[in-house]
């Protein structure tokens, strides 16, 4: 297992992390991914039925297809989305509602901000024992929200739920200060266009310094974009993933989501990563998982 530098200095802190606060550590190398199959990882969610396991996908023009693996990046198998196309699947959430486990793939990706609509398919999250009969298994949608943005198309590849309030939030990703918004998760009316307004803005995410603005790419003038977010299965803590940072919030009793994430984050380790696009809590909340496109590095931080 390899083990990363750790540097931990005034100069990684975004927000001073209170006694109380959750302490993260790392990040480690958990193992290799052996899928997606295109290596174009852009979203994790940690299964909810079973421990040890993390869904995945490919990015847009990839399969309809989410794929398990283990925590060490072993392949358990394929589950295929049957009635849906990978437009451009950005994030993963999984959730516990009256008692079942459910995915919400994030089909938002929109890099020129020209979708009039993006779609968030909700599947039922099937056991993984059912992998070992068949390498892929097969599921509809139970539902699929078409959605549209208050104030206009958004790149946004940043989703999480809180199965609690009910409620789905989105980030976006490029604007100069990220925006998030919220819709229902079981809108009265799923066969029409949801809007997703907008609750507040995300503004302490660590930008790209003068000089990091001189240089393209993700490292570069890019690295303040949002890639990933993920609440904790508490309902405790959010975790946004940029370029060049993971960020953690922790939310202060059950206030709104919007006021945790309007606060500044701490910042853990660095993830090293060049093209960071997924990230997730475990279902405990004593882990995180990071992956990049174009790598099959998993990363792990674990929670002292």
């Amino acid at each position: 297992m390899m083990f990363r530098t750790i540097l931990v200095s005034g100069a990684l802190m975004v927000g001073a992390a209170a006694a109380a606060d959750p302490v993260f550590v790392g990040p480690v190398e958990a193992g290799q991914l052996a899928a997606p199959p295109r290596l174009e990882t852009s979203g994790f969610a940690a299964s909810q039925r079973d421990p040890g396991i993390l869904w995945t996908h490919d990015d847009s023009g990839g399969a309809a297809s989410l794929y398990a693996v283990k925590t060490t990046g072993e392949l358990v198998g394929e589950l295929r989305i049957d009635g849906t196309i990978n437009v451009d699947w950005e994030d993963l959430a999984s959730f516990v509602r009256d008692g079942k486990a459910w995915l919400l793939i994030a089909d938002t990706g929109d890099n020129t901000a020209q979708r009039g609509t993006v779609l968030l398919h909700i599947v039922a999250e099937p056991a993984i024992a059912g992998f070992a009969t068949k390498h892929k298994l097969h599921v509809s949608p139970a539902r699929t929200l078409r959605v549209r943005y208050e104030d206009g198309p958004r790149d946004c590849e940043s989703v999480a739920v809180d199965p609690a309030e009910g409620a789905i939030y989105l980030l976006s990703k490029r604007d100069d200060v990220k925006r998030l918004y919220r819709v229902e998760l079981e809108p009265k009316n799923t066969g029409q266009v949801l809007v997703a307004q907008r609750v507040g803005l995300v503004e302490y995410l660590p930008q790209a310094t003068a000089a990091q603005r001189g240089i393209k790419g993700y490292l570069g003038r890019r690295r303040a974009e949002a890639t990933a977010m993920d609440f904790t299965a508490d309902g405790t803590a959010a975790l946004v993933l940029t370029y060049g940072d993971l960020l953690l919030f922790v939310r202060r009793g059950r206030e709104p989501w919007a006021s945790t994430l309007s606060r500044p984050p701490i910042a853990l380790p660095g993830h090293g990563l060049i093209q960071a696009e997924a990230a997730c809590f475990s279902t405990d909340g004593n882990h995180i998982y990071v992956a990049a496109e174009g790598s099959r590095e998993l990363l792990r931080y674990d929670r002292k």
